[in-house]
């Protein structure tokens, strides 16, 4: 089954050009006009990708990710942001919202169709090594895609899920934020060290009793904690 991508943007036409050249390149597109819409389909048809531009006439962009976020049976859908302000501190705003991508307007449908395919790529549950990896109070089970600590379960994004298992596979090394970046996020020109920052503190509020287990390593990246003793 091809991928269902959800496309909202109250530029209608500029939604139906992005819609056809998705379903171009094999996606199965649908599309909404506004946020609240967004959110309705987001939480009735469940896409595999949302693509939703920032500035909307009702509910913002970012208003819908973060509400995205806060719910449990949607948290894990990846979205990618749309805007026509580019600064890096309006990406970092839109990565803080917890976004998975960011992609500055004007664009070119081939590039947004290169970043659809790879946060679908870096967001894709298989693949992984060890089936549970655990320290301490944290636990993440691969297969069923889910985070405890101390018992309790923690809602993570698909792509801090997944640079979480990054940090564990390789726990006692140092990884730079470049090697993160290319690891994790993949392809993405706007993408910037800056960002593996703000993911690592998202990370860290939500890990809560186990945040002290991402370690940073000044002037080079982050590291996960050794492996326990006995």
């Amino acid at each position: 089954m091809p991928s269902k991508i959800l496309v909202c943007d109250d530029e209608r036409d500029l939604a139906r050009l992005v819609a056809y050249n998705l379903r171009k390149a094999g996606f199965d597109p649908v599309t909404a006009y506004d946020g609240a819409s967004a959110l309705r389909r987001i939480r009735e048809d469940r896409p595999d990708l949302v693509v939703l531009d920032v500035m909307l006439p009702d509910v913002s962009g970012l208003e819908v990710v973060r509400q995205v976020r806060a719910d449990p049976e949607i948290a894990s859908t990846p979205v990618i942001l749309l805007t026509a302000r580019g600064e890096e501190s309006d990406r970092v705003t839109g990565f803080e919202s917890g976004a998975d991508d960011y992609v500055p307007k004007p664009f070119s449908p081939k590039e947004l169709t290169l970043r659809v395919q790879a946060v679908l790529r870096r967001t894709s549950k298989g693949g992984a090594a060890a089936a549970v990896l655990s320290h301490g109070p944290l636990e993440v089970d691969i297969d069923r895609h889910k985070v405890t600590v101390e018992g309790e379960e923690v809602v993570l994004t698909a792509l801090e899920f997944k640079l979480l298992v990054d940090l564990m596979e390789r726990r006692g090394r140092v990884q730079s934020r470049e090697s993160l970046l290319d690891r994790v996020w993949g392809y993405s020109s706007f993408v910037t060290t800056r960002t593996v920052d703000t993911h690592i503190k998202r990370l860290r509020e939500k890990l809560g009793a186990a945040a002290d287990l991402v370690e940073t390593v000044r002037g080079v990246g982050y590291r996960f904690a050794e492996a326990q003793e006995g």
